[in-house]
């Protein structure tokens, strides 16, 4: 049975002191520090968790804004505001809005502390250092590629029947999304990954990429750009341009498409098997993303203390295991 594809749904709109740089440090090993701390969590240690989500804030001059997200909450549930608002704080200047945070209903005890005031009146001055650190431009060239992917996916909405989809995607979208990869190219060689780090959005480059990984079966057996690009991608993870995440939903959809949906990915799109668990925690490890099991347990800690940790929004829940 062919796969049905993406296209066809639309992907709704993851420090050195001093002068040192930490371009030479392995963003792997930030994301396996965060693993550790999230199998603390797992385990009700809170207190010790936050210690290494600190460590790593100390180590690193980026930090993913998730990161910051889990940390105040877990502040917070110690019992210490004063290092909440200091880390709600360091979110607002990491692109942490401020509509976003009162969405937080973990953190609505704060709303009428002193030091939330501090928040809302140093709000502005911490939304510009995220704004100067972003590629502005760069942003606006991505966000305009997505809105250009957005409106030719549409187009298959409107063509009745899987025979008539797969033509479009092999005619009309394949080209469009060829010309969509070659500046991707031409971006990485000359800007990097243009995630979270660059730009501040972390899904409109993985949707872009996603699209173009289901064309087609067809399509996917003789693609070669996605393989092109794909040691550029795990580069990227590597010097923290890229999260494990958006690596993780792009390689997912390559692997269900081009084997229809026959070997295991990284149970995102497709539960995992109890024969298939364990290369999908291998495919998991090597990208430093967090296993099965453990986002599971991770579900059971947001149920049993109302904490929001993050997890990727695209599957809810649990992840099943067949």
């Amino acid at each position: 049975m062919k796969f049905k594809l993406i296209m066809f749904c639309l992907i709704p709109i993851i420090i050195l002191t001093g002068s040192q740089a930490n371009k030479s440090l392995d963003y792997l090993e930030y994301h396996k520090k965060i693993i550790e701390a999230e199998k603390l969590l797992s385990e009700g240690e809170f207190g010790d968790a936050l210690i290494i989500y600190e460590q790593v804030f100390k180590l690193y001059d980026f930090v993913f804004l998730r990161d910051y997200k889990v940390a105040s909450q877990l502040a917070l549930y110690l019992d210490d505001k004063s290092k909440a608002c200091g880390y709600i704080k360091k979110g607002i200047a990491a692109g942490w809005e401020i509509k976003a945070i009162r969405k937080n209903q973990f953190l609505k005890p704060l709303y009428n502390d002193p030091e939330w005031r501090t928040i809302e009146q140093f709000y502005n001055n911490l939304r510009s250092q995220y704004k100067t650190r972003i590629d502005s431009d760069l942003r606006e060239k991505v966000r305009h590629m997505f809105k250009k992917d957005q409106k030719k996916a549409m187009g298959a909405l409107f063509r009745i029947g899987n025979k008539a989809k797969e033509r479009y995607g092999t005619k009309k979208f394949a080209p469009h999304s060829e010309n969509q990869m070659f500046d991707l190219i031409e971006i990485l060689n000359k800007d990097g990954y243009p995630g979270e780090k660059i730009i501040g959005n972390d899904f409109w480059m993985s949707t872009i990429i996603s699209h173009h990984n289901s064309i087609s079966l067809e399509y996917a057996w003789k693609d070669t750009l996605y393989n092109f690009i794909k040691p550029k991608l795990i580069r990227a993870i590597e010097n923290g341009e890229m999260s494990p995440y958006e690596y993780a939903s792009i390689d997912d959809w390559q692997k269900a498409v081009v084997s229809e949906r026959t070997i295991p990915g990284y149970g995102f799109l497709i539960s995992p098997k109890d024969s298939t668990l364990l290369e999908t925690n291998q495919l998991r490890q090597k990208i430093a993303l967090r296993s099965i099991e453990l986002r599971n347990k991770l579900v059971d800690v947001e149920r049993q203390t109302g904490l929001d940790l993050y997890l990727p929004n695209w599957i809810k829940g649990k992840i099943n295991i067949e």
